[in-house]
């Protein structure tokens, strides 16, 4: 399923969204492409040995490589769902609050990530991990809402009104399936994906927004 919107009416400008988005396109269109996707993977891409082996200056690429893709589609994709979901995230956590939550889902993401395959000299990047933890709270903080979607069936398309709580469900079922089947080669990232960085920032977004998500004000 293909998100297209969500039917929850926006109280506040998403710049912070908006701003990550441009960081990413900035990053991929001016560095990556002229660099060479490749080199610049090599160079600041999140290797998990760097980290488990202490490897001067590797835990700054759990940063760097949050803010890196592999290719246009991989970017646009990532982005895409971040602009549906992440606007009512950061309207939920405020505009500070909303820009720590989402660096923390990404490190959380790559940790589960690193937990699985702590020798893995396969560089990981991408916006995903962090991203699915946006997915991840917005599953506790708006589960009723409804999602405008394109929903194939097999050879059908049809666009339609999905249940988050159905929509989010099912991606991360994906999600789990994936990572179960890629377990079964012998890899965390046998498929080229990082599945358990998905289903760890998922996790982490749905922890993490306890602590972040703003309360409403109370009167004496």
């Amino acid at each position: 399923m293909i998100p297209l919107r969500d039917d929850q009416e926006s109280r506040t400008f998403p710049f912070i969204t908006l701003l990550i988005i441009a960081a990413n396109t900035y990053v991929f269109a001016a560095w990556q492409t002229h660099l060479g996707v490749q080199e610049s993977v090599d160079r600041a891409g999140f290797l998990p040995i760097e980290l488990t082996s202490h490897t001067p200056g590797g835990w700054t690429h759990l940063f760097t490589g949050m803010f890196m893709h592999g290719g246009w589609m991989h970017l646009l994709s990532n982005m895409w769902f971040l602009w549906v979901f992440g606007q009512r995230i950061e309207q939920s956590c405020g505009h500070f609050g909303y820009l720590v939550f989402y660096l923390l889902c990404g490190v959380a993401s790559t940790l589960a990530f690193t937990a699985l395959a702590p020798q893995s000299e396969i560089p990981l990047v991408g916006a995903s991990g962090a991203i699915s933890g946006v997915l991840g709270a917005y599953l506790l903080h708006f589960p009723h809402a409804r999602v405008l979607s394109i929903v194939p069936f097999g050879p059908i398309i049809r666009i339609m009104q999905v249940p988050a709580w159905l929509f989010l469900l099912i991606w991360i079922g994906f999600q789990v399936l994936f990572q179960f089947l890629a377990s079964q080669r012998q890899g965390a990232h046998s498929t080229g994906v990082a599945y358990a960085a998905h289903i760890g920032g998922f996790l982490a977004g749905m922890a993490l927004l306890i602590f972040f998500e703003k309360r409403p004000a109370t009167e004496d």
